[in-house]
């Protein structure tokens, strides 16, 4: 995609990126299946793990939203609109509408929890008996991607936040035993070197996929990589316009695995082999059963596939189990070997 507005910063396209097939699949997979819940990538620095997840914004659908609305409610659908746009529904309102592309929405690890959260005018509430709310990163991030790069740094309290809003799908200001809720549903992709320590196990298990990626480790991919990078930093818009076509394909082959996941069927064969994996390696929870069945059927729509293949349970099983099994001493389990 070639960027036609001064302000906005080109991005370096997605299918420009030499290898990482682990990380570009992992990503895709949520793309085509929102509620896999997104993906932790570990890996060194300078492994394109920003880079890639950056260049996601390009392959994403578009989605109907409320004209101002600041939740990014769903115009069609009641049950997940924010209190005040609901009410306008109710009223028989008609809701001013417009499509745009699904946001990628960057949480830096300084946010303090109000620029999370949201904040609340009290005085407003107080004086004028209404809610006056400045929404915060969770209201951008809503029916999107929700990025967090270096996320095992962040704060105890946003990480508390984090885990209540993917939990539930709301998010809720509070001062003064004044609240206000609104949804909150994301897709949850972090980024860290695990040289800078590890995330709490509660928000590790948040993550639905997790993958781990490494330096190329051949010359001839180190040196597309350096000529890609040069190229691209001499003149983004011209090295975004090399691969313009590509990016479209790549976009159209996403549009049609989305139509096609929630067609595809699993059997019972492949059920029992999904709960068989979790429990031989001794997995605690459900979860990793759910988010294998979710991965198994979007790489099902993505190879073209209406029904589940042992082989695509063998592949969700790697970007699904690897950081919820059990930890033994002296054992990274989420090291290069088991990812």
């Amino acid at each position: 995609m070639v960027n036609t507005d001064m302000s906005t910063p080109t991005v370096y396209p997605f299918v420009a990126i030499v290898g990482q097939e682990k990380l570009k699949k992992s990503l895709i997979l949520n793309v085509i299946n929102p509620s896999l819940s997104g993906v932790l990538i570990r890996g060194e620095k300078g492994t394109a793990k920003s880079t890639a997840v950056r260049a996601l914004a390009d392959l994403l659908p578009e989605i109907d939203v409320g004209e101002a609305d600041p939740f990014q409610s769903d115009p069609h659908d009641p049950k997940t609109m924010a209190p005040d746009v609901r009410e306008r529904f109710e009223a028989g309102e008609t809701l001013p509408v417009r499509s745009r592309k699904v946001r990628v929405v960057e949480l830096p690890i300084s946010a303090t929890e109000d620029r999370v959260v949201g904040t609340l005018d009290l005085e407003t509430a107080l004086k004028e008996g209404r809610k006056k709310i400045e929404p915060g990163l969770l209201a951008s991030a809503n029916r999107g991607i929700l990025y967090v790069d270096e996320v095992n740094l962040l704060d105890d309290h946003v990480v508390d936040v984090l885990l209540d809003s993917a939990a539930m799908g709301v998010n809720t200001i509070e001062r003064e035993g004044i609240s206000f809720s609104h949804p909150a549903r994301f897709t949850l992709v972090g980024t860290m070197n695990p040289e800078e320590g590890d995330l709490r196990p509660q928000l590790l298990d948040r993550f639905g996929l997790c993958v781990h990626v490494e330096g190329l480790n051949t010359p001839g991919e180190r040196v597309e990589v350096v000529k890609r990078r040069a190229a691209f930093e001499e003149d983004p818009e011209a090295f975004a316009a090399q691969w313009a076509e590509e990016t479209a394909k790549l976009k159209d082959a996403v549009a049609v695995a989305i139509q096609r996941c929630p067609k595809v069927q699993a059997s019972d064969a492949i059920l029992f082999s999904i709960a068989e994996r979790s429990l031989k390696l001794g997995v605690d929870g459900h979860r990793s059963d759910i988010v294998m069945l979710k991965a198994a059927k979007a790489l099902a729509a993505w190879g073209g596939r209406d029904d589940v293949t042992p082989a695509d349970v063998e592949e969700a099983a790697t970007l699904a189990l690897a950081h919820r099994m059990r930890r033994r001493p002296f054992e990274d389990i989420l090291g290069p070997q088991a990812a």
